[in-house]
């Protein structure tokens, strides 16, 4: 009879479990979606804003989007950073100190997330100019950000929730609910833009609600009765698991505010070589950029907590065992993205800007050169993400620091020069080359010290 059962429904997974490729790809499928549906955001945004409002206002949001997107980067810091020590504490079989750990960080996002659309309030204008914008632009990102930061605490709130839904092995019902975000998104940038021709006050509106649905929501399943491992509880100032999840997520952190950077300089130099157009175009490969990384990224919170869970417990079989997993996975990922991205250019780019047929050229032909970089992208970031999962936020900040700011700012500079236009396109790919030999290096020398390699004494399961 057992057996029947098992047949008609599969099984629970749980973060103690064996991980064939099949359970793994099982655990995390909903974190890839869930992350994809994020990056639905800005992308349905965007989509609503070039056709229906033209491309000025495209290139205001494509503008202001980069430096409103650091502040988010803070709730990510906390969820990666925080599940990591809280999915560890679980492994050590601490439940009571995992759900105290887990109540005050999510206490903590609420109060940094108001004090943040204060000060974004006041700091917005100056920011906006400094960025180029004047006249209709201005105007332009004011309004969209305006409305964004009345939002940031439920902005911040979903991404923490990404990563504990998945600690708290619900990865499914985290999907759920940010597949109602999404759909909530959708169904009013249609109606707020596409319908009644708000502009961008209305696409920033839908986001916003569609954040609260991401990020309230969760807050009040977390906060009743629920069978999942994790529950609001009463807790404490702990200034250790702060500092903690602070170091530990800082490589996510990083990310976040080096690709807001970056952004801005990507920006910057397409004003100056190429205009309004420019600007435009790259905001299109950057909304596909989300959409394809988001795989990645959805990976990488997803395998995340199995990977602390096991290294808390002591299971280094497993652990030996996740890793390489991942590493082949995520290097099979790469040959399919860059495949999809090739064929895909022509289509996905008249979405956007079929419009105009000088901005649809430069935007299909700017992609499939950025597109070269989906190849070892997945690679760099279960990098990144791995040593956050073990605790080594130190190894996972450098390895974010050089790929998404440092190596990124040196290609920018320096191809555009000999390269003009097409250097630009071309820096993302020469940045993630420069990572990956990076990211191997650390992987290589840390693997005694973890026990995920040269394990060949101990049962793996495999």
């Amino acid at each position: 009879m057992s057996s029947i059962l098992k047949k008609g429904k599969r099984e629970e997974i749980r973060l103690s479990d064996h991980f064939t490729a099949t359970r793994l790809i099982r655990f995390v499928m909903p974190s890839i979606v869930m992350m994809i549906f994020t990056s639905i955001y800005s992308v349905v945004d965007g989509l609503f804003v070039s056709n229906f409002v033209g491309k000025t206002a495209f290139a205001a949001l494509n503008l202001i989007y980069p430096p409103l997107a650091m502040l988010g980067g803070l709730g990510f810091m906390i969820g990666t950073g925080g599940s990591a020590i809280v999915a560890m504490t679980l492994g050590e079989g601490k439940r009571d100190k995992a759900n105290e750990y887990f109540s005050f960080l999510l206490y903590v996002t609420i109060g940094v997330g108001l004090v943040l659309t204060v000060i974004g309030f006041v700091v917005l204008r100056p920011i906006a100019v400094l960025l180029g914008a004047e006249g209709e632009m201005l105007n332009n990102c004011l309004v969209y950000g305006w409305i964004i930061l009345a939002f940031q605490t439920a902005f911040m709130l979903q991404f923490v929730f990404q990563s504990f839904f998945v600690t708290a092995e619900k990865p499914k019902l985290g999907l759920a609910v940010t597949v109602a975000a999404g759909l909530t998104n959708v169904a009013l940038d249609y109606l707020l833009v596409g319908v009644f021709r708000l502009g961008l006050a209305g696409a920033a509106a839908a986001t916003g609600m569609s954040q609260v649905v991401g990020g309230v929501l969760p807050l009040l399943y977390f906060a009743g009765r629920n069978n999942s491992l994790l529950r609001l509880t009463k807790t404490k100032w702990n200034k250790w698991v702060l500092i903690k999840t602070c170091t530990n997520g800082s490589s996510e952190l990083m990310s976040n505010i080096s690709a807001s950077v970056v952004n801005i300089l990507y920006n910057y130099q397409l004003m100056v070589r190429a205009g309004e157009n420019g600007v435009a175009a790259y905001g299109v490969m950057m909304y596909m950029s989300f959409v394809f990384s988001a795989i990645y990224l959805g990976y990488a919170v997803g395998c995340a907590p199995v990977i602390s869970y096991h290294f808390g417990a002591g299971n280094r079989g497993e652990l030996r065992n996740l890793f390489w997993k991942s590493i082949r996975l995520n290097g099979a990922a790469g040959i399919v993205m860059i495949v999809t991205a090739q064929l895909a250019a022509n289509p996905l780019m008249r979405i956007f800007v079929g419009y105009d047929g000088e901005l649809f050229a430069m935007t299909r032909d700017g992609f499939r050169l950025y597109a070269m970089a989906f190849l070892i992208t997945g690679l760099n970031i279960f990098g990144s993400a791995f040593f956050t999962a073990l605790g080594n936020g130190g190894v996972s900040a450098v390895i974010s620091f050089l790929r998404t700011l440092v190596f990124q700012v040196l290609s920018v500079t320096a191809l555009p020069v000999f390269l003009g236009v097409n250097g630009i396109w071309l820096a993302v790919v020469v940045a993630e080359v420069l990572s990956l030999m990076v990211t191997a290096g650390f992987l290589a020398g840390n693997g005694k010290r973890y026990g995920y390699v040269n394990l060949s004494t101990e049962k793996t399961g495999e």
